[in-house]
């Protein structure tokens, strides 16, 4: 039986094509899938080797882990909608690596300067990953993919613990740290100028 559509085009009701929503979300999930793989080869290494405190180290370490569940999940989910699990570039994650590593090279090597920086530098990759798995849980939950979403929605609760353990890590002690430490760098450097009047 064909329908009759407002742009004078015919479809199918039994017609199983894909919607342009559905195309979406699955572009949606190649684009989180890059990014969580870029995330766990690439940038959660290099963050945690380059960590100054061992709580912010171990931080790192417990999210490679949780990383690599969430791709699992995303391979769950890729196959709840019969689709091969492929990553598509995400600009986005490379951006926020490539800040990462620029925020790595421009801080002192041991200093809680670095820590703080890094933290900022990995709530940013949360907060993207929390705008996506948000938006894919709605999106999953309008097709009556529901099964899709509570898979997603988990990988979504833990990347927001995620984003408050580093809170609280940074302002249990690492951001006070890093202002003296700032502090008294700052002070050296007036007093060997004022030495050198």
């Amino acid at each position: 039986m064909k329908t009759a559509l407002k742009n004078g085009k015919t479809t199918s009701k039994t017609s199983h094509a894909p919607s342009y929503l559905q195309k979406f979300f699955i572009d949606e999930l190649k684009d989180i899938y890059y990014a969580e793989k870029e995330l766990l080869s690439k940038g959660l290494p290099e963050m945690k080797k380059a960590a100054t405190t061992e709580e912010l180290e171990d931080a790192f370490d417990d999210h490679i882990k949780q990383t690599e569940r969430h791709i699992k999940r995303l391979e769950k989910v890729f196959q709840l909608v019969n689709k091969k699990p492929e990553g598509k570039k995400c600009e986005a994650m490379d951006g926020l690596l490539k800040e990462g590593k620029n925020i790595i090279s421009a801080t002192k090597e041991g200093s809680m300067t670095r820590d703080a920086a890094l933290i900022i530098a990995a709530q940013k990759v949360e907060h993207y990953e929390i705008a996506t798995y948000g938006g894919l849980v709605a999106l999953a939950l309008t097709m009556g993919l529901n099964q899709a979403a509570d898979i997603l929605d988990k990988t979504l609760k833990e990347e927001e613990e995620t984003d408050h353990l580093l809170t609280e890590i940074a302002e249990s002690h690492i951001n006070l740290d890093a202002e003296h430490e700032g502090n008294y760098i700052w002070e050296k450097e007036e007093n060997e100028e004022e030495e050198e009047e």
